[in-house]
């Protein structure tokens, strides 16, 4: 029985990996001015297996906070509907956030936290992405 019960999670597990959204804006380590605006690109490749987007938010903390407990300043909050936009590129959606201003210099984490409905189930999933950027 224990067999089965491992075999049914590292399922779900696959399933959920399966369904990962992916930073692909901005880049690792880059520079942002606070008080101004960036765009924070969200991935999600095609899968084989169905889902339904809940929505994304996008947080920011400093380094000071640990990125797995804290998620820091909820800069967006909303539906996340990512489509194709370039042939090699995989369905993505764009969000322009602000970066408050008096945000403190440094290292920061851009967090992305990504809730989707999974398979026929439907399983839900909580996915939660960091990218460290330079706060100038």
């Amino acid at each position: 029985m224990k067999f089965f019960a491992t075999l049914a999670t590292l399922a779900l597990a696959g399933l959920a990996a399966a369904q990962s959204a992916n930073f692909g804006l901005p880049a690792e380590n880059v520079e942002l001015k606070a008080g101004s605006e960036t765009i924070v690109q969200i991935q999600r490749p095609n899968t084989l297996t169905s889902s339904t987007e809940i929505g994304v938010a996008i947080g920011l903390s400093t380094l000071d906070e640990p990125a797995d407990e804290v998620f820091g300043t909820v800069l967006h909050t909303g539906p996340f509907e990512p489509k194709y936009h370039e042939s090699r590129s995989p369905p993505y959606q764009n969000f322009t956030v602000t970066i408050p201003e008096g945000t403190k210099k440094g290292k920061a984490h851009l967090t992305i936290a990504h809730a989707t409905l999974i398979g026929a189930g439907p399983y839900p999933d909580l996915q939660t992405l960091n990218r460290t950027v330079t706060i100038v």
